[in-house]
């Protein structure tokens, strides 16, 4: 028996590939196996290629397989497509109508089996995704009763005879693909699971999640890729905490609304993608002006422009350090788990008020759509801080203002909301005094930079820079951000075999740079290896302005579309290594 392997369906989009998956996966779930899937789809509704990847663990995994064990095939450009990531004798369940072929010096073993036409016998090809499902599932040897349970949720609203027909297909499927098999395949036979519960889902919905339990109860947005599944998470469960989703006409009135409900004393936020993102900018630069607490969340994708849509990108970072018009407090947090996405969100709104600027919450389009499994949360680790937030003001003399925008030591002033008694005072996006009344003083202005930025000095947040590093002067120092964390620990497993002493580090604050906390580990490595989906080395040059030592950084990048396999980090590892060995 085998302890892993990797499942993938493909065929044209909107051919019920998705729902293939979703049902496959939860079923696996259910039986507590550890999963971590991929979305390879096109930049359009119906039509074009997809696939969806599935790794399948009896132990924790954060990264997608270098290979491919099944692969189930709904035409021959799924083969064409695919095949190359087949291991020797791994699988292909493909649909007899389109005579498959295998592509040459491919190793695996063909089962053509007749998805459509099982499909058709039972009134509609719409079955079909059911009898491809059946027939992975019994190659497995797994419980069929399981997988019924999990098509009888899906479909449950349709009515017992739409279910009774699907779990048909699924029987069916089974049945044929049993038959060209010889039965199920002894080399594909998965221990068995811990049967645990876990929770399966998308970091979208993790951030969603937290938004809703750090008291969030609106937000206004804009749908885009891969942002739109927090706005779509949000409708569902905003109204029943009394809260709101509102979709705007663009980006700008998205920012410029939750700019405006955080000012009123509500907790908002908007989510994007860089295309979304640089509409904000300016709408970014009132916040930090007007010292006005709001969340943003940026799901990177491929760019520049509308780019690659629907593909993976870590290209976002500069335009969030330094995309906004004059200097502004801000702050960029970089999740790099489902988990981590869940309690950042809460933490960013802490942040957000706490320290009266925006908080960009950074993801990428991997871990914001790659589906994964991810331990129960703890609600007892939720914190609310509102920081500063003044509700009894001091009375002040006649004609005289709230002091909003006082000078003070840690440049946080007192807030207010619309309504507080004595808490009178102006906003205005123009430079102001403590009042908020407009001011081109030269003192002043210098005065109210200083106090804005001066909050950066003394930002804190939970761990800043993740490590782990077992070694005291190890021979690679590996550096990641959001998706790629999981990836590099697999790479490092195999490289540590090999006898090359690793270290690795995922950044988890971009802005402010946590400079000090990173230093240590960046001095005591031999050489340092930055690994991030972008063409130009963004946390790299981060880490070389802050940090230094430029002359033992080395970039490993990716930006075609994919994230990074494990086997690419690690044969990098290695080709850096005998680099300075020689």
């Amino acid at each position: 028996m085998i302890s892993q392997l990797s499942w993938k369906i493909g065929g044209q989009q909107g051919e019920g590939v998705e729902s293939t998956d979703r049902i496959f996966s939860t079923a696996l779930n259910r039986l507590g196996y550890y999963l971590y899937g991929y979305r390879h789809f096109s930049s359009r509704i119906k039509g074009g290629h997809t696939n969806n990847k599935i790794r399948i663990s009896t132990k924790p995994i954060r990264a997608i397989s270098d290979d491919l064990d099944i692969l189930v095939a709904f035409d021959q450009e799924s083969i064409d497509f695919n095949a190359h990531e087949l291991r020797d004798n791994g699988v292909i369940v493909a649909d007899a109508k389109f005579n498959p072929v295998l592509p040459e010096g491919i190793k695996a073993r063909l089962f053509p089996v007749p998805i459509t036409a099982i499909a058709e016998e039972l009134g509609t090809s719409l079955f079909k995704n059911m009898a491809a499902s059946g027939a992975s599932w019994a190659l497995l040897g797994l419980p069929l009763d399981v997988f019924n349970k999990a098509v009888e949720e899906e479909f449950g609203r349709k009515g017992a005879a739409v279910v009774e027909k699907n779990i048909e297909a699924v029987r069916k499927g089974a049945e044929s693909v049993l038959e060209l098999a010889g039965g199920p395949i002894a080399d594909f036979q998965l221990e068995p699971a811990d049967g645990m519960q876990k929770l399966f889902m998308i970091g979208n919905d993790a951030i969603a999640l937290g938004a809703v339990a750090a008291g969030c109860r609106f937000m206004p947005a804009y749908p885009i890729t891969p942002a739109s599944e927090v706005m779509e998470y949000l409708i569902k469960a905003l109204p029943k905490f009394g809260g709101t989703v509102i979709q705007t006409e663009d980006e700008i009135a998205a920012c410029t609304m939750a700019i405006g409900a955080n000012y009123a004393g509500a907790r908002a936020l908007t989510a994007s993608a860089g295309p979304g993102l640089s509409l904000m900018m300016e709408a970014i630069g009132l916040a930090g002006m007007t010292e006005t607490p709001v969340v943003i969340v940026d799901t990177q994708r491929g760019g520049p422009s509308t780019g690659l849509p629907t593909k993976q990108e870590q290209s976002d970072l500069n335009a969030m350090v330094y995309g906004t018009h004059g200097e502004i407090p801000k702050i960029v947090l970089s999740p790099s788990t489902i988990e981590e996405c869940f309690y950042d969100t809460i933490e960013a709104f802490n942040l957000a008020e706490k320290y009266q600027c925006p908080v960009i919450l950074m993801t990428d389009l991997q871990l914001s759509l790659g589906k994964q499994s991810a331990e129960m949360l703890d609600y007892n680790r939720i914190v609310i801080d509102r920081g500063a937030l003044v509700t009894e003001a001091p009375e002040l003399e006649a004609n005289q203002l709230f002091k909003r925008y006082e000078f003070t030591e840690n440049g946080v002033s007192p807030r207010v909301i619309p309504g507080v008694k004595h808490g009178l005072h102006h906003v205005t996006g123009v430079e102001h005094d403590q009042t908020g009344r407009p001011s081109e003083s030269t003192e002043n202005r210098q005065r109210m930079m200083d106090k804005r930025l001066e909050k950066l000095k003394h930002i804190q947040v939970t761990d800043a820079i993740k490590a782990d590093a077992p070694h005291e002067n190890p021979d690679l120092l590996i550096i990641g951000m959001g998706s790629t964390g999981g990836t590099i620990d697999e790479a490092r497993r195999r490289v540590e075999q090999e006898g090359i002493k690793t270290n690795h580090a995922t950044v988890r604050l971009i802005h402010p740079f946590p400079a000090e906390q990173l230093r240590p580990l960046v001095e005591k490595a031999k050489t340092v290896i930055v690994v991030e989906n972008n063409a130009t080395g963004q946390l790299a040059d981060q880490i070389k302005l802050h940090v230094g030592h430029a002359d033992k950084i080395k970039n490993v990048l990716k930006y075609n579309g994919n994230p990074f396999l494990p086997a690419e980090i690690e044969q990098k590892c290695k080709e850096l290594t005998l680099a300075w060995q020689h």
